[in-house]
Order: structure tokens, then sequence, then C-alpha cells
């Protein structure tokens, strides 16, 4: 590939503490020093635009069982959102997993992680990923509600087993780490449970969430997996949940922890609704925890649909759907919950999410431990972000905001008190240097040299929302693909993933346990590279050890 600069542009790169006027230089799919004694094969005037490298979205579920189901379940969303203007950020929202691609190119996302694939449905969500354009992908593999793994914590086995068990399940699902969700109260749901708190007891395992995912946190670290165990919490979208919140961090015992969409889990009881923002106390609690990181679950004033594992709170979400649908279903240990929803800026509890979460956002020290996520499609569509990054960067819109909420919202959060606005350089933290130090990825969410050549270039204004909705240029892998906020040119993007040793005894266990249980080869559920189409459709990502 040719050699390429981009030329004079405003680069705003944590990773290398750049933050100023400069050039980009790419050849042959990664990024390079300037080659002494050679001139530029192609040189791009990017002279008055931001450069930054392209985005990483840490949390946005773009595939498997649960996407699909919500697909089946409300076609008249999809028909809605083609209907809609052509300028509101759901217009592009669309549901195909080739339209997934083209929408995240054009803000200048190069890699976003499907934070919930269930063990069974491996193979189906990496051919879905396979006919996702453009962007590279990755995944994190679901454990914690699995008969195999309760067993064998409730049979005290030894924590090596364990490990071996946790190591083989993501390298034969190819994921890049573990996601646990209300660890053991997805099987309680099972047998009639219709709550399941931290200290709860699973029927017939006897174990509590507590000692579930402290298990997998420590299994995650011990495997060499460099993202902490991702955690779904108890209690999700419960009032009075932050307890639940603040005891799920002291019991992390400082080993590092990843928390999911803590917007859900920000609330207090305080008011005649006995519904409040705890967002203040929440990310005073993250300041105090440095092993801790979090991404937020953004909620955004749109219509959506909310997708989970977590049966249990789905099934008690059911009665508030609009429309009135749904769906619940069990399986072995992975079951989902489809549940279509609108946030309303007039509705009390909505408003109270909206602000709780901007609250984390804002009041979060340091952006390289708070994420941008809406937990896509759960409290918005991924399409939302540039109005995200708008809100976080200018506190008179956040006002303009305030001013349409009910007035009985600026009563119970502290969000009309927060002046702080990100920079583009803390916007970079959040969306490229500090995702890939989650993730342990080396090659990305940088422009040094040895880097993959995915840039974005944007051109700044007035209207911040706009900018970061429409890139002026977008590079994958040194190929420009979108230009003027268009995708110009498609590229099959690769699916990331890692592959942590385990001792091989584990495997025949688990062949006779698929055995005995299911009367099927553990193997069907494998994802070998001869089931995909495109040649070079897996890249291997280093584990520590």
């Amino acid at each position: 590939m040719a050699l390429t600069v981009l030329r004079g542009g405003h680069i705003v790169d944590p990773a290398t503490g750049q933050d100023a006027i400069g050039d980009v230089w790419f050849e042959d799919g990664r990024i390079v020093e300037r080659p002494e004694g050679r001139s530029a094969d192609h040189e791009i005037d990017v002279s008055g635009h931001i450069v930054m490298a392209g985005a990483i979205d840490i949390h946005s579920h773009i595939a498997g069982g649960n996407v699909n189901t919500a697909r089946l379940l409300l076609p008249e969303l999809h028909r809605a959102i083609r209907a809609r203007l052509a300028d509101t950020p759901l217009s592009t929202a669309k549901w195909s997993s080739y339209e997934t691609g083209r929408l995240y190119a054009q803000m200048g996302f190069t890699t976003v992680v499907e934070p919930a694939m269930a063990p069974h449905h491996a193979l189906q969500t990496h051919l879905e990923f396979n006919d996702v354009p453009i962007i590279d992908k990755g995944a994190l593999t679901v454990l914690g509600n699995d008969d195999f793994l309760l067993g064998m914590l409730r049979d005290g086995e030894t924590d090596g087993a364990i490990n071996d068990y946790v190591a083989q399940t993501v390298e034969n699902t190819r994921s890049l780490g573990l996601k646990c969700i209300n660890p053991g109260g997805v099987e309680a749901f099972k047998e009639n449970m219709r709550a399941f708190g931290l200290d709860d007891v699973v029927p017939f395992y006897g174990l509590t969430s507590r000692q579930i995912f402290q298990a997998l946190q420590k299994s995650t670290q011990a495997v060499g997996i460099a993202h902490p165990l991702h955690l779904h919490m108890n209690n999700l979208g419960l009032a009075g949940n932050i307890d639940t919140a603040l005891a799920t961090i002291d019991a992390a015992q400082g080993l590092p922890l990843h928390l999911a969409h803590v917007q859900f889990y920000a609330y207090g009881k305080e008011g005649k609704n006995g519904f409040s923002s705890a967002g203040a106390v929440f990310a005073e609690k993250i300041n105090a925890n440095k092993n801790v990181s979090v991404d937020v679950g953004q909620v955004m004033f749109s219509d959506t649909v909310t997708i989970s594992s977590d049966v249990l709170k789905q099934f008690n979400s059911l009665p508030g759907a609009i429309p009135k649908k749904g769906a619940i279903f069990d399986g072995d240990a992975n079951g989902g919950g489809i549940v279509p929803y609108a946030y309303k800026i007039s509705n009390y509890y909505n408003a109270i999410q909206w602000a709780a979460g901007l609250e984390l956002f804002l009041l979060i020290e340091n952006p390289e431990q708070v994420f941008f996520t809406t937990d896509h499609p759960n409290g918005g569509p991924f399409t939302t972000y540039p109005e995200l990054f708008a809100l976080l960067m200018s506190a008179d819109l956040r006002a303009q905001h305030l001013a349409r909420l009910p007035a009985e919202v600026l009563e119970h959060t502290t969000l009309p008190s927060i002046s702080r606005e990100y920079t583009l350089y803390e916007i970079a933290q959040m969306s490229r240097s500090g995702a890939a130090k989650l993730f342990g990825f080396v090659d990305r969410g940088r422009l040094s040299p040895g880097a993959v050549a995915d840039i974005a270039v944007y051109k700044p204004g007035r209207d911040v929302a706009g900018m970061f909705r429409r890139a002026a240029l977008v590079f994958k892998d040194g190929a420009l693909i979108v230009r003027d906020g268009q995708v110009s040119h498609y590229t099959h993007g690769k699916t990331l993933h890692i592959r942590p040793r385990y001792d091989q005894q584990i495997t025949k266990r688990l062949d006779s346990y698929y055995d005995d249980l299911y009367g099927l080869p553990r193997s069907i559920f494998d994802v070998p590279d001869a089931a995909l189409p495109h040649k070079d459709a897996f890249a291997e990502v280093p584990c520590r050890i």
C-alpha cells in the first residue's frame, strides 16, 4: 500500500500525549515514522481538521441470539426508522449487520465489542460478525449462570480446574474475555425467584452472586485475560440499587473489575416518587477505587428496545413494554429477554436516568476509567453517540435539556450544578486510548508507529454532534473508507480474539458432560475457521501470560 501522509491536522492522541498540529504517516496498513529520504506517494491536506485514532466501542449489542430475536419481534420499528426524517439520529439506526458496519464507520469508529455472547450461540454470533463490513469486531463470552461452572464451585473444585474451564470456553468461543450477567440470578429465576441480590443464594447450588463473580474475577486474572471481568450487577433498574453497586465494588477486594452500564444502578429512593439519582455518590466511589472501570449505559430520549440475558430483570419489565409485547426465553445458562421501550423527556423516571448517566460521566475524574456507551440499544441506539459527545462537551447544551425536564427532577440530581466540559483530548481518552488499554489492545486506539492505520478525521464547527456524526475522512487499515460522512469503500473487518492456555483435560471433561446431559458432542458449538467464508477473518490478540 502506498506511503501516505495526512498533513497539518490537529492530532489528538492521548496514547502518545499529542495534542498539537502535526502529520500522520502510514503505509501497508500501519502507522509509520516519517521515512528518511522518501516522499509520500499520497499527501492529504487536513489542516483545520481534528485527527484521532479510530474510535473503539467497548459495549454494544450488535450480534447474537438476543439481537436477532429483537429484530424478529419488532419489524415495525425497522419500518418506522426508515420513515423518519433523514437528519434524525434514529433515521439511520437500522437493524441489519451490514448497516451496523456502515453507520459505525461514518462516525469514525473502527472497532466494536459485543459484550454478551452466549457460548452456545458463538458460531451464529461469529457468522453475523463476518457479515458486518469495515469495522473490526470482538465479543465477551457469558459465564456465571451455567450448570458446569456452578457445579464446580458448589463441589469445591480447585482454582486450577475453574481456570481451565474459563480459558477453554473463551478460547473455543473465540472471544476477548468474560461477561457475567446477574451472577446466579438467571439460574435462580428458573426456580421462580423474582429478586436476587449480592448475597442471596442460588437454589440447588448453595452459592451467592458474590461468590460466583469473585471466582470468575480471580480466574480472569489468572489465565491472563487483559480485560477485567465485565460484570452486569444484581438489581438492575431498581430504586435504591446504588447500595448493590457500592457493595459490589467493595466485594471486588481491589482486583480489576469492569462494571457494565452503571447508569442503570445509580438510583436512590429520595423524593415523593421514591426514585432519585445517586450518580454523585457512585462517581465518588469510582474515583476512590482505581481498580474499577465502568461504562455508563447513557439513556438517550428515543424509541428503542431493551435486550438482555438477565431474564429475571426483563421478566419484571414486561408490564412496562412500549409497545405492549416482549419475549422471554430460558436456556441452560443464557436465556434472553426482549422488551421494547420508549424513553421520554417528559417522563420523571426517564429524566432521572438521563441525568444520572451524565453525572457519572462528568463526576468521574479519569476519562480512562469511564466509557461512553448507551448499552446499545438498551439506553438508546449507538447512532446517538454524537449527541452524547456534544452533551459532555457543552454545559450550555445540557442546560437547554435540563430546562425541558419535569421540574421535580432538578431536585433529585446534581447535574445542574456541574460545569465540567469534556475536551477533545478527554473524548479521545475515553473512546480511543482508554478503551484500547481496557482490552489490552496494543495496535489500535493510538497513532504511534506500528499501530493499525485506523484514523478518523473530523471537521470542527459549532455543531459538535454533526462533526462526530459525519467524519470528514476515515481510514481502515490504511484504506480510505469514508469521505464527507459517507462510506466510499467497503472492506472486510476482522474478528479479534484471544487464546488463553489451559490443560486439555478440561476438554475431555466437557465432552463427557455434553454427551451425558444433552446427547450432543461439545464440538458442535466450536467456531472453526472453515465456518467463515472470508479468509483471515480472525485476528489474535496476545494474552498477558
